[in-house]
Formats: C-alpha cells, structure tokens, sequence
C-alpha cells in the first residue's frame, strides 16, 4: 500500500482495487417527491448546417431588453453585496406604475417564485395529516402539479374544455372544505385562452371567500381584447384575489428570475414572512425598476411581438389549421399523436418547438425569419391540427 493510499484509509476512504463490504442505507427522498413529475424546460434549437438556430419553446422575447436595462447590466459592480431584501425601491415604482400601495406588493424569483412563496405561506398538511388542496385546470403551467406536491399540498387538475379554455363551472364545483388556493392562468399556458372579466367575476361569486383564487398573468401584456380579466383591478375589489406578474415574459428579463404578487396586506404579510431571503437580486431589481420607467419601449417590442402573432396565425389560417384563440406570445397546436414527428420536423429544420407529450407543441411566436419558417413547415407537414 502506498503512502497515498494509507492516508485515504485514515481519512475513512477505500485504497484503490479493494472492495468495501460495508453496507449503506440508501438515501431516499420524501415520499411526494416520488410522485411529482418533473419539469421539462424548453430546449436549445439543434445546430443544423446552413441554417440559423431559433429557439420557440421557451415563450421568451426575442427582442430582448430596453437599452435603459442593458446600461444596468454593463454599470453593475455589487456582486459582492447581498440585495436589499424587501425590494423597496421596486416596490416604489411598481406601486406608482399599478396605482396600488407598495404594501401590496412582493417580489420574488420570477412569478413561479411569487406562487412558491404563497404555497408555503396558505398550502400544506392539516392537523389531522390531511393535506390542503389546489385546484387548477389541466393542462396549465407544468410547475403548478410540482409547487403544489412540494408544499405538502395535494394537487386537483380540472381538464380544460375542448378548445383549451378554462372549465370554471368544473373548477367551482372542485372546491371542497380543504381547497385553499384555486389557480386561474391566464392566458393559458400552454393552450393560450384568456379569461374574461364576467367569467373571473362569476367564478369569485361560485367560491367561499376563504379560499385564494390566484390570477397567474405571466403574459397579461400581449393581450389586446378589452373584455380580458386585469387581475390588478379585481384585487381592489376582492380580498382573496392574488395576482402573480412577472418580467420574463413582456420584458425580456427571463435569466434574471423577477416577479411578483399583488395582494392585500392581511396576505402579503405572510408571504413576506415565506419568502426566502435574498431570492431577488440586486441586479435583477436594478433592471426591472429601469424596465419600468422604460415602459413605452417595452410596448413598443411587446407590440412587435404581437403584431408577429398575428401574421403567425394568419398564416395558420391560410392553411386551414385550427388552434385555440390565443393573447399570449405563442400559440398551440394540438396535434396529438402527431406531435412527435412535427417537433422532428422542426428540429431539422433548427428549429426547437416544445412538445407536450402526444397531446400537442406550443411554438413561441419569435423573431419573423423563425417564424416564417415555422409557417414553412407547417405547410409541408401532412396532419393539422383538430380542436
């Protein structure tokens, strides 16, 4: 045995060609974790020769952020210094540009992290080991089953009505006496219908006031119909409204991981209390409060997006496809068994679509030479797509 080796046994290790006949238990996870299904985040375009990669699976903006961001991202100098935990600052302005008091808002890891921190705040397990329920329709935002089982909470998935919408009759009639929280996204992500005011009004009007009904609108400022639900203004008028917003969407601050929620103080003080601290950097406050002094460019490249949409699904139409109506910054095209051999297709051609199993693929709507051949290939693919 060499020197080396006889101090790897003294530090506890096994020298090198001698098998162990010590026995380990095995580590195991909480037992819901087993359950829970995993994320699938939207992959990278293949690298195909002589063509430009672009990726649609991730419902990013292709354009990016205003120049004021970029100015934030090149002057900052703090990765030394921990963030100021509250966000005040951010507060302040989002406050000013929603009309609501700062009070009201709470900022964390992108929206996903704003609903993280109202599931471990309201969802978990009862005194009796019961656990608390989440009602949310299906399909929705793939993290909602995952959050929902990592809070101790059990999920209750409502199957969306046949061109994708939400079932509030169905989702109503969920709620039992250990629903907490009830999610409403809109648009719906992954299938892209929006709610109406009358219909969140209506399904407020169905639930007991104990229970949070949450309006995820990740991606509110693509929208363009003025009959849309504003969870902002239903928040003024509902004390168990929470609306949960983001910048990753609308202002292309995706990597730097910024949301928030708007709720009355008899809830944010409870957020406040499970958000873990320091989840919202100080790089990622600086830009967004620059966003949102910005805010006319951030419309102006929302509206390109938008506006992209539209010939996006114009050219859907042209070939006779069928999806359902979407506000949002991507569409949905449910194409069933088929949508293996579409996302292939895609693939070959660099671009990345993301597929949802053999229920369908969401395709982003992305910078117009993506989208033109997104167009392209959905001309030379033999199986639309049936509502």
């Amino acid at each position: 045995m060499s020197i080396d080796d006889a101090t790897h046994v003294q530090a506890g290790d096994q020298p090198a060609g001698v098998v162990s006949t010590a026995t380990t238990p095995a580590v195991r996870p909480r037992p819901a974790l087993t359950r829970l299904p995993r994320y699938v985040a939207g992959k990278p375009a293949v690298a195909v020769e002589g063509l430009e990669s672009y990726k649609l699976s991730s419902n990013e903006n292709p354009f990016g952020p205003v120049p004021a961001v970029r100015d934030v991202l090149a002057r900052w100098e703090d990765v030394h210094r921990y963030p100021e935990t509250t966000s005040a600052a951010l507060r302040e302005v989002l406050g000013e540009f929603l009309g609501v008091p700062a009070e009201d808002i709470v900022t964390g890891a992108g929206s996903l992290g704003a609903l993280n921190q109202l599931l471990g705040a309201f969802v978990g397990t009862a005194e009796d080991g019961t656990p608390d329920e989440v009602v949310h329709a299906w399909r929705s935002f793939e993290a909602y089953p995952i959050s929902i089982g990592l809070s101790g909470g059990l999920s209750v998935p409502v199957p969306n009505r046949r061109d994708g919408s939400h079932d509030l009759e169905a989702m109503a009639a969920a709620v039992t006496e250990r629903t907490r929280v009830v999610l409403l996204c809109t648009p719906n992500n992954p299938t892209g219908p929006s709610l109406t005011t009358a219909q969140v009004e209506d399904f407020l009007a169905a639930v007991p006031r104990d229970v949070l009904v949450v309006i995820d609108e990740a991606y509110q400022e693509f929208q363009r119909r003025d009959d849309l639900v504003n969870g902002v203004d239903l928040y003024r008028r509902h004390p168990n409204v929470v609306v949960l917003r983001t910048f990753s969407k609308a202002h292309g601050l995706a990597g730097l991981r910024i949301g928030y929620s708007v709720a009355g103080q008899e809830i944010t003080q409870y957020l406040r209390q499970s958000a873990p601290a320091f989840s919202v950097t100080d790089l990622a406050q600086r830009a967004a409060i620059a966003s949102v002094r910005h805010y006319q460019e951030v419309e102006e490249r929302v509206q390109r997006v938008v506006d992209e949409r539209e010939r996006v699904l114009a050219g859907l139409d042209a070939l006779g496809w069928t999806y359902p109506e979407t506000q949002a910054n991507f569409v949905w095209l449910n194409l069933g068994g088929h949508s293996e051999a579409f996302a292939d297709l895609c693939d070959a051609h660099a671009l990345s679509v993301r597929r949802f199993g053999a229920e369908g693929i969401r395709v982003t709507i992305g910078e117009p030479e993506a989208n033109t051949r997104f167009l392209e290939l959905c001309a030379r693919f033999p199986h639309p797509p049936v509502l």
